[in-house]
């Protein structure tokens, strides 16, 4: 009889992109290669990505490195979308700027604004939480930076809003632990171990960088 089970997520965005976003970089497709390499023994059930090619191309060439056969699955609950608007309520006595973050949430279409937080809502539903089976249960999610820091913000359970602010390097590993009847553990964050020197805190702001 199944009973609920651990879930371990790795949770990995994308390899550094192109400026185009349409094809991984040399540097991108070595990362992710990398990354497969890092991962190519932990037992996946599933690899998921978003639908763009740059998360695409990551997941495939982290299942190349694979002996098991596992193939990447798409999945729009895994791409690139703003996953809450925040409220000018959130942010206020949260001690940060808020016109600086509102105004970066609202440069992206009210269309793209509007559709995040269902997909975000799928996002959760899907990748995070114990499963059911006889056995704990690891998944891969290729995604972007706005769903991974969501995710990484649900398992700390901080305000929706705080999903700015968290942000992961191209090919960085982060693990979560969900188990039935505990609170989720975030084991690894932004692990780039797996990556030399030239190849590490891509996609981040210069002041991320330690």
């Amino acid at each position: 009889m199944d009973t609920p089970q651990p879930r371990y997520l790795y949770l990995a965005r994308h390899a550094e992109a192109n400026s185009d976003e349409s094809a991984l970089t040399d540097a991108g497709r070595r990362q992710a290669v990398l990354l497969g390499e890092r991962l190519r023994e932990v037992p996946l059930a599933a690899i998921h990505h978003g639908p763009l090619a740059r998360t695409t191309e990551t997941a495939r060439l982290v299942a190349e490195q694979r002996a098991d056969g596992v193939q990447p699955l798409a999945s729009d609950a895994a791409g690139d979308y703003i996953p809450y608007e925040p409220t000018r309520e959130d942010l206020v006595g949260g001690g940060v700027d808020a016109d600086r973050y509102l105004d970066f949430v609202a440069q992206f279409p009210p269309a793209e604004r509007a559709a995040g937080a269902q997909l975000a809502g799928r996002a959760e539903k899907l990748f995070t939480g114990p499963v059911d089976g006889s056995e704990p249960r690891h998944e891969l999610v290729v995604t972007h930076n706005f769903l991974g820091g969501w995710i990484v913000r649900a398992a700390y359970d901080a305000p929706a809003w705080r999903w700015l602010g968290i942000n992961l390097a191209n090919a960085a590993l982060t693990v979560i632990r969900y188990a039935p009847g505990r609170p989720s553990s975030v084991l690894v964050f932004n692990d780039m171990g797996h990556l030399p020197a030239e190849l590490r805190w891509t996609g981040l702001p210069p002041e991320s960088r330690v």
